[in-house]
């Protein structure tokens, strides 16, 4: 069951603005890194469903952080059907996360009061997506689907949406910015803050510096 509510969990995302994104299938490298991005500044943190037994690396990774870290709110994406999502709930997630954007999903996490965030990646989809009362829209791959000018372009007839884009973010000062000033609400980060190099080496104060920098870069866009 979730421990935060969808209330909760949209308002921290949209005050850091930044959803750091990853997956390892070994528990206390997962730990490692959750603690990393809390040092950071991060609030909000998805885990993807990726590897066979990511499911149960999830589970104790809740677990974990509800007692370590009680602030940290935990969520997992990469979620395509609603049998997935429903596991995972189970498991403590407190917010959802999609490539794709599914019904059965949305209408789930409705039931639940669980925050939904599913890909899209035309007006169409993300209209859609809100009719099925999703508050902030992921756009994947945000670079592929036109970058920081889509987000100017969707959000010049649709000023209500709310946009995170995934896939593309670079950790720079330049595309940070370029995001923000577009008008995303936030940011999902992947592979260009949790490095697997870094992870590698085990080098976990590179993550937490980046996580770091990356907010300060957000709310100077933002003018705070």
């Amino acid at each position: 069951m979730a421990r935060f509510t969808r209330l909760e969990v949209l308002n921290a995302i949209v005050e850091t603005g930044l959803v750091p994104v990853f997956y390892h299938p070994d528990l206390p490298v997962a730990k490692k890194i959750a603690e990393a991005c809390a040092a950071g500044g991060a609030r909000a943190l998805e885990f993807t469903n990726r590897g066979d037994f990511a499911p149960f690396v999830f589970k104790e990774l809740a677990e974990y952080l509800a007692q370590a870290n009680p602030k940290m709110i935990l969520g997992v994406g990469s979620v395509v059907d609603a049998p997935t999502a429903a596991l995972y709930i189970a498991s403590g997630a407190n917010f959802v996360v999609g490539p794709l954007l599914n019904p059965e999903v949305a209408r789930l996490c409705n039931r639940r009061k669980i925050a939904y965030s599913p890909g899209c990646g035309t007006a169409s989809e993300i209209s859609q997506a809100e009719e099925l009362g999703v508050e902030i829209v992921k756009i994947f791959p945000g670079d592929s689907v036109g970058g920081p000018n889509f987000v100017k372009a969707i959000l010049a007839p649709m000023p209500w949406t709310r946009i995170m884009p995934t896939g593309g973010v670079e950790t720079t000062k330049e595309s940070v910015t370029a995001w923000i000033k577009a008008g995303t609400t936030a940011l999902g980060i992947g592979s260009n803050l949790v490095r697997k190099e870094w992870v590698a080496a085990g080098d976990y104060a590179a993550i937490t510096t980046k996580t770091a920098e990356v907010l300060a870069w957000i709310r100077e866009a933002r003018g705070k």
